[in-house]
């Protein structure tokens, strides 16, 4: 959706990405959006041919059947499939599935199950894993064998409730998630977020919301990236099982009604616009997006420093704010000389100079009508 200006609602706003499966397909929601992306995959998936654990998994159902199949997600559930055709265990797994009760968590876990030419017994209208779990637990598990096909992180709560019910669970890793084979570009996305260069960060995976956060232990910036998140950057989550790992150290996220990528999407274009401060100097409407300023309808792009001054002064529009305080709001800090650079580099990104005042011996104000 474009405003009236013909501006994009994520114009001026950079986001961060560090999904490894439909990280393209993120990013390409948001750049529609207008927004600039930054790629930095906090994990990469286990490929499927090599994974021992999927492996280990099949053979085990085989061998000692189930009684229930869940199914968490299409894709999973697909490559589930296709990995057993790889290992000549394909027929054979199917086999066994016709003989089992199947659950579908969602529509695309049905429609893939209906691909595979079976069929479901039960699927949540909710689509949730605690609607599922209620089904399960409800219709009586004691002595059954259940088989729960993971979508790429762990679902302790939903397995441990199911064993405390007297059911064996056999868990089924379909996608398994590890650290990124190149740390580089998530070391570099995490600068951006502490520098100020980054304005959101989705995620879509607990696995990347803890790999991103043990990344930081490692390298001496937990602190720095709580804070970070906690107070400047709008931090999204496609659902609350994506949360759990920020959550457990205080920071506060936004989520979708509905767990999709696209919905995701919208939520982080809303809420970056909603926080966005809107106010009046000089007689010129501002609002100030991320990397940038609207002007009257006009995007003008800023840099970092700059920003960071507007930003300073946009927080009581009107107060004098002395050289000191903005030398602290330099992403760098400095000296009160960088300081009077950063405020002439604004004016001209503003195109107006008549909108920031300086106040002789005291610091500098917006032009904001008392």
């Amino acid at each position: 959706m474009i405003d009236s200006s013909g501006i994009l609602p994520l114009a001026g706003f950079a986001v961060g990405i560090t999904a490894a499966r439909r990280a393209d397909e993120l990013g390409a929601l948001l750049v529609r959006k207008g927004a600039t992306v930054r790629y930095g995959p906090a994990i990469r998936i286990v490929p499927l041919a090599d994974d021992t654990e999927l492996h280990a998994a099949t053979v085990r159902m085989l061998e000692e059947p189930v009684d229930v199949v869940v199914a968490t997600t299409g894709i999973g559930f697909r490559r589930w499939v296709e990995a057993a055709e790889g290992w000549g265990l394909g027929e054979a797994l199917v086999d066994q599935l016709g003989k089992a009760s199947l659950l579908a968590r969602g529509p695309k876990a049905r429609g893939a199950i209906r691909a595979a030419g079976l069929s479901e017994i039960y699927s949540p209208a909710s689509e949730s894993s605690a609607e599922l779990l209620q089904h399960l637990l409800e219709s009586g598990v004691e002595g059954q064998r259940i088989a729960v096909q993971l979508h790429g992180e762990p679902l302790p709560y939903f397995v441990e409730s199911l064993r405390e019910a007297g059911a064996e669970v056999i868990e089924v890793p379909v996608y398994r998630w590890v650290g990124p084979s190149d740390p580089g570009p998530l070391d570099r996305l995490i600068d951006a977020v502490l520098d100020g260069s980054v304005d959101a960060l989705p995620f879509t995976s607990a696995p990347a919301a803890a790999s991103t956060l043990a990344m930081a232990k490692r390298t001496g910036r937990l602190a720095a990236l709580v804070d970070a998140l906690t107070h400047r950057v709008l931090v999204a989550c496609v659902g609350p099982i994506t949360a759990a790992p920020l959550a457990a150290v205080g920071i506060p996220t936004v989520q979708p009604e509905r767990a999709r990528i696209g919905a995701l999407a919208r939520t982080v274009a809303q809420a970056l616009v909603e926080r966005s401060p809107k106010l009046c100097a000089a007689g010129r409407l501002i609002e100030l997006r991320g990397q940038a300023a609207i002007v009257d309808g006009q995007l003008c792009e800023v840099a970092p420093a700059p920003m960071a001054v507007l930003r300073a002064l946009a927080r009581e529009p009107g107060r004098v704010v002395s050289r000191r305080e903005l030398t602290s709001a330099l992403p760098s800090g400095g000296e009160e000389h960088a300081v009077e650079t950063a405020i002439g580099r604004l004016r001209t990104s503003l195109g107006e100079g008549k909108l920031v005042q300086t106040v002789v011996k005291r610091g500098y104000r917006l032009a904001v009508e008392r």
